[in-house]
Order: structure tokens, then C-alpha cells, then sequence
């Protein structure tokens, strides 16, 4: 069976730094470390930070006073960012860089007078922090029909932002409702979704064609994740997203010739290691790497971690 292992796949830049902050904060910090939200969507790097004694909390009041807390790489809103300093937190941020740049968006618009149209997915992390920087000035909207919906007196100004992790396709599908309902809406100049998602849905669209079935590697919560399985199903194939090696069902590879295997932008490498060697113990896997784009791409650590001093040990 021929097994195309797509690169870019994996942690990309934004992952990797944030997790670099949590390893350097339990390498800086003897007391507990508290993390709001999941660092990152996925199931074993939330497990192993778990067992080095993380904590992670939906709610700022789980964090003791005078604690340190550090934020997710979705990000947060200044309201939780208020709540940490009343608690007299110690707060390090491990937003991704390109997160921080939708939010920076976002204050803009509002300082100049626009409502906001975000376009994502409601109750997602991402979504939530954005959201909270313009309250009561923005709104959500995940596909053309809630677009369609949306009703504004004549005289209001309209923007958009986007969710970074979006399926490139399906956000396309509701810019394009928006930019026709409102066109005189004003957008960034540069394309929000992240570089990574997009490299890595790109790649599914890529050789799709080649194969019979599509494995992704990552978490059910994972969004960037997720809309490669649909990338997958666009191109008329089965995609199938698991966790690891120990979810897939051979039933799926009965009759296959070709597997695609990727992984979302917050899965380990180690679990994309142990698929592949199952592929090839147990369906003679010949595995081909190919390459559509080379990322180069990283984020330096945020000033909050560098200025923890390193313990003695």
C-alpha cells in the first residue's frame, strides 16, 4: 500500500512556541502552574503537561492569588486579562503571534467606528478572545446563511476578521456572502487564516487525488484538524481524523491502494511516527514524504517567560 506522508504536517510555529512557554515556565517556576484553557487542541500534549503537574482552568478564579497563569496560544480577552490582575496573577502569554494580530484588527475597527463581522466558529476559544476585545461591536458568523440574516441600519460601517484556523474553502463561502450583502465592507489587506492551516489543507488538496483514504492526526476539539478531513471530503475521498495510531479501525483500509497521512497544526510528531510504523507493519506501507511547501517559520518567547527568573536546582 502506498502510504504519501504530506509535508508541512504537524506543530507549526504558533504550537511550538507555545508549548516552549509552558516547558519554560516548569523549568523557571517551583510552585503550581496554572494554564487557561488547553494550551493547545490536543488530547496528548494536554495529558503530558498534566502529568508534570499543569492544571488547566476554564475560569480565572481557579487560580489562587499572587499565582501564575498562562494563557493559551487562541488567546484571551482583556476581561479575563483584568480578572488575572485583580488576582494579582503573574500572566504569560502564549498567544500565537498571528492571533494577536486579528485581535490588534479588531481594535482597530472599533476604535474607528465599525461593527465587526467575525467569521469562525461560535464558542470556539479563538473566537471568544477575539470577540472579547470589541463587545457589543462585533458578531459572529460561521456561514453564508447567518449572513444573509444579518440586518444593519444603512449608516453603519462594516468590517470582517477571521478566525486563523479556518477551512480556507469554507471561509471563502462566507466572505464572499458578506463582501455581496455589504460591498462597501472593509478587511485586512492580508488573509487572516495562518499560514499553517492553509499550507497543510493545501497539501490535502494536493494529493487527495492519489489516494483512496485520508488519515489526519489530531484531536476531536482541534479546528485547524478537523477542516482537513473536510478537505479530504471536497476531494471525494474518505477522510477519518484520529487521535493516534491506536484509533484506526483496518476496516477503513480494506481494498486501499494509497493513504494520505497529515496532521493538524497542534499534533506531536511522535503520534504521526507511530502511525506510520503501524501502516507499515500491518499493511506493508511503503512511505513517500512529499513536499508542497518548506516552513521556516518561528516565534520567539515571549518577554513574561524571560523575565521568570531560572531556579536553582
Amino acid at each position: 500500500m502506498k502510504v504519501i506522508l504530506a509535508n508541512p504536517r504537524g506543530f507549526c510555529a504558533g504550537v511550538n512556541m507555545a508549548i516552549e512557554v509552558v516547558n519554560e515556565v516548569l523549568r523557571r517556576h517551583a510552585g503550581p502552574v496554572y494554564v487557561f484553557h488547553e494550551i493547545v487542541h490536543n488530547k496528548h500534549v494536554v495529558e503530558d503537561f498534566r502529568a508534570r503537574g499543569v492544571t488547566f482552568v476554564d475560569h480565572i478564579d481557579e487560580v489562587p492569588p499572587d499565582g501564575i497563569v498562562v494563557y493559551s496560544a487562541h488567546g484571551v480577552s482583556p476581561a479575563v486579562r483584568a480578572e488575572s490582575k485583580a488576582r494579582r496573577l503573574y500572566e504569560v502569554d502564549a498567544t500565537c503571534p498571528l492571533v494577536h494580530k486579528v485581535h490588534a484588527e479588531v481594535v482597530r475597527y472599533a476604535r474607528d467606528g465599525y461593527h465587526i463581522l467575525f467569521v469562525g466558529h461560535h464558542h470556539h476559544d479563538e473566537a471568544m478572545g477575539t470577540v472579547g476585545e470589541a463587545p457589543g461591536k462585533i458578531t459572529i458568523v460561521e456561514t453564508p446563511e447567518e449572513v444573509e440574516a444579518l440586518s444593519f441600519p444603512p449608516e453603519t460601517k462594516l468590517s470582517f476578521v477571521t478566525q486563523t484556523t479556518l477551512s480556507v474553502s469554507d471561509a471563502q463561502r462566507v466572505i464572499d456572502a458578506i463582501k455581496r450583502k455589504f460591498p462597501n465592507v472593509r478587511f485586512p489587506l492580508k488573509d487572516d487564516i495562518c499560514y499553517a492551516t492553509t499550507n497543510r489543507q493545501n497539501a490535502v488538496s494536493e494529493w487527495s487525488p492519489e489516494v483512496d483514504v485520508v488519515l489526519v492526526i489530531g484531536s476531536q476539539n482541534s479546528s485547524n484538524s478537523r477542516r482537513l478531513v473536510d478537505r479530504a471530503v471536497e476531494a471525494g475521498k474518505r477522510g477519518y481524523l484520529i487521535d493516534d495510531a491506536t484509533q484506526l479501525d483496518p476496516a477503513w483500509l480494506d481494498g486501499v491502494n494509497g493513504v494520505l497521512v497529515t496532521a493538524g497544526a497542534s499534533a506531536p510528531d511522535h503520534l504521526i511516527r507511530g502511525l506510520l510504523d503501524r501502516l507499515h507493519a500491518e499493511f506493508n506501507g511503503q512511505i513517500e514524504t512529499r513536499t508542497l511547501v518548506n516552513e521556516d517559520i518561528d516565534f520567539d518567547l515571549p518577554i513574561s517567560v524571560k523575565r521568570l527568573p531560572v531556579l536553582n536546582r
